[in-house]
């Protein structure tokens, strides 16, 4: 089976890859929701929760590492809450001097960010698992299941298509530009001009690749008109969940509101 470079899903037979589309989408759903609820400072549950995506990952017969590493990606945009640390008010901890200025961190602002650092990592890694063990157009087919509106799936839906027209068009300018580069044979001597040569080159490929995007795209779009797309994923209509999915659906929802429901009267 062809996997394109972008697609983050990978085949496999675990029983995370033959579960319902439906049903790991409300759980993902759910457990986002779970974790981002959780109030600051309950590391326990946060530990339970890390444990819960851990075990899903292993039985998706995904790796650990792969899962963690693609998670690190989404770690520098945590850094948008780290003002948190120094604007809270509370028990001072630390300062932080830069130049002129003296930074003062609270204990309250630490908890806060480490806590929004942990739940955004492991929301994300349940994200991962999802992406990797199901098909985007069973995705798709899952959003319609549980009532998304068609508009927001029909944009999904066409953005993550012309995603792969954009990469395959940027990789069609990168072998013409190969295929026409001449490489020197004196060593040390770099082909292209100077920085402003190559930043006017990148900008000029930055817009021939907007411009046949868009047109390819148009092409796409007209072809897609004239085969009867009005804007709704269509599919043979989808199977009643089996009595197994039922039992999976409604443990897994039971465990997580057990799980916040622990957290917000102990740590609320």
């Amino acid at each position: 089976m062809h996997v394109h470079f972008l697609d983050p899903y990978r085949p496999g037979q675990s029983p995370i890859h033959k579960l319902d589309s439906r049903v790991k989408f409300v759980l993902t759903l759910a457990f986002i929701f779970a974790a981002a609820l959780t109030p600051t400072g309950a590391w326990a549950i946060y530990i339970l929760l890390l444990a819960l995506v851990l075990g899903v990952e292993v039985l998706s017969e995904l790796r650990v590492g792969y899962v963690l590493k693609r998670a690190a990606l989404a770690l520098p945009f945590i850094l948008a809450a780290l003002p948190i640390v120094f604007t809270m008010p509370g028990e001072p901890r630390f300062i932080l001097s830069i130049g002129p200025w003296a930074l003062t961190a609270s204990l309250p602002g630490l908890e806060r960010f480490i806590s929004i650092a942990i739940k955004s990592w492991v929301s994300v890694q349940a994200a991962i698992v999802l992406a990797s063990t199901t098909e985007f157009p069973d995705l798709l087919m899952a959003m319609r299941a549980v009532r998304v509106p068609r508009l927001l799936v029909s944009i999904f839906g066409l953005m993550w298509r012309y995603l792969f027209v954009l990469a395959d068009e940027a990789i069609r300018l990168m072998r013409a530009r190969l295929s026409r580069s001449g490489v020197s044979d004196q060593a040390g001597l770099k082909p292209g001009g100077s920085l402003a040569w190559r930043a006017r080159v990148t900008g000029g490929m930055a817009g021939s690749l907007f411009v046949r995007a868009f047109e390819r795209s148009d092409r796409i779009y007209m072809a897609m008109l004239a085969r009867g797309y009005d804007g709704e994923a269509r599919s043979e209509p989808l199977q009643a969940l089996s009595g197994a999915s039922w039992v999976v659906l409604a443990l897994s929802l039971f465990t997580l509101l057990a799980l916040l429901v622990f957290a917000l009267l102990f740590w609320a």
